[in-house]
């Protein structure tokens, strides 16, 4: 059997998660060779400050702050720096050299990937980037390959470990959202600024990922509806879970017909929902991730784990490398990305959802019917309503006591839902909507 030569591997960012693949590789060089059928040589690590501390241990002769060399003498670069600049331009130097690029970058991904995968095919180079989401959870290739003969259908996914494990401290301990981000802080799962994870930003970069490879569709990033749990309260999950669900940040990427207009499309969203306590999802405890997959003949499959850190990021990493290099070894071209479908991405209004309304409203007679006949109005149906009494409402005399009200609709539109919220506001007979949240994975 004739050897391959060593292959040059190449790694740009030192952080956490480029510290630990450097660490594994050198540490595992010769088991990964052996799976991979040629020699992994490590010929440099490109880092900004070479003096910077780090979780593990780079071998100072390794380290360079010279990234444009590194990537013209190397067969595999590795990107880990995160952001989009200079990882985007680093990216395309690579694949424009011939080398195959390996990233972690779901940023760079979600807003440039037709790019780089162009890029990519022009040359041969293949692009792999399965630690982009999910962190160690397969799920990129799963999409990518095992379901390319399926037709997927939807996908739910919590895949952000931050809010999941602020949610989860919600639910499970009855803290207040700023006090579970605190201890999410504090443990690490959090950065000094949490907006890109509470705000909904990270997961929505995802969910544009996701969406793009399930649907063989460009799905840019700003077509991804988008919404924070920065509104969720504590009394918001508390009663939730009476009712039997929890409070997730799902990113749900489906395929569906507008029923207004016939045409087949795909949305990406991302915002809080309930989930029922019976649904897989409803279980994924801390800051792990998952995502729910409901495909046409597969059926349901769910992949979950670990979404974040250093070592099982470096997990994702190190499998990507060695695909790499097999590619590199059995040679021939790159695969190109599966995008020809090139369905419509369909407005946020078009999708189809229910939604659990919490009011406060008037304790009188004929309430419940100015409510129906107000839903009614608006082509959404009720599904089911419970009522309890409240307490005074000051500023009358009389007092006039307010009735709590919590409704659950059918499937009805975004935009009817939408615009149920506004006359409901109007109403004279609603003091306050305490709270609207959608309902999924029914």
């Amino acid at each position: 059997m004739i050897e391959y030569r060593n292959l040059r591997i190449a790694i740009l960012g030192g952080g956490s998660v480029g510290a630990q693949v450097v660490s594994l590789l050198l540490e595992h060089g010769d088991e990964l060779a052996a799976r991979a059928g040629a020699g992994l040589e490590l010929v440099g690590v490109a880092v900004r400050d070479v003096n910077a501390r780090r979780d593990v241990d780079i071998p100072r002769h390794l380290i360079t702050t010279d990234a444009e060399s590194l990537i013209l003498g190397a067969d595999i670069v590795v990107e880990l720096i995160g952001g989009i600049e200079p990882a985007r331009s680093w990216i395309l130097l690579a694949l424009n050299s011939g080398a195959d690029v390996v990233t972690a970058n779901k940023a760079v991904m979600a807003n440039h990937g037709p790019e780089l995968f162009e890029a990519a095919e022009q040359v041969g180079a293949q692009l792999y980037y399965e630690a982009a989401v999910g962190g160690a959870i397969p799920i990129i290739r799963p999409l990518r390959d095992s379901l390319a003969g399926d037709r997927v259908k939807r996908i739910l996914g919590i895949v952000n470990g931050t809010t999941n494990y602020i949610l989860d401290r919600m639910d499970v301990h009855g803290d207040e959202l700023q006090d579970a981000l605190a201890e999410a802080t504090r443990l690490g799962y959090a950065e000094a600024d949490p907006t890109a994870d509470i705000e909904g930003f990270d997961a929505a970069q995802k969910a544009a990922i996701l969406a793009s490879l399930a649907f063989h569709t460009a799905v840019p990033l700003d077509a991804v509806h988008r919404e924070g749990i920065t509104g969720v309260t504590r009394e918001q999950v508390q009663a939730a879970r009476r009712a039997g669900y929890v409070v997730k940040l799902l990113a749900i990427c489906e395929r569906f017909t507008d029923s207004t207009t016939g045409i087949e499309g795909v949305c990406a969203r991302v915002h809080p929902a309930l989930v029922p306590l019976d649904h897989p999802l409803a279980a994924v405890h801390g800051a792990n991730n998952a995502v729910f997959v409901e495909a046409e003949a597969a059926g349901d499959l769910m992949f979950y784990g670990a979404g974040a850190g250093g070592v099982e990021t470096a997990s994702a990493v190190l499998g990507d490398l060695v695909s790499a290099a097999r590619r590199h070894v059995a040679g021939g071209p790159g695969v190109a990305e599966s995008n020809q479908s090139n369905l419509p991405v369909l407005p946020m209004a078009s999708v189809m959802t229910r939604y659990q309304f919490t009011l406060s409203v008037v304790d009188e007679p004929g309430v419940l019917a100015t409510i129906a006949t107000l839903f009614a109005d608006q082509g959404v149906s009720v599904e089911a309503v419970s009522q309890s009494v409240g307490s005074a409402r000051s500023g009358s005399a009389p007092p006039n006591l307010t009735a709590t009200l919590v409704i659950v609709t059918h499937q009805a539109t975004e935009s009817a839902l939408a615009s149920t919220v506004t006359a409901l506001a109007a109403s004279p007979v609603v003091s306050h909507i305490v709270s609207t949240l959608r309902v999924e994975g029914l």
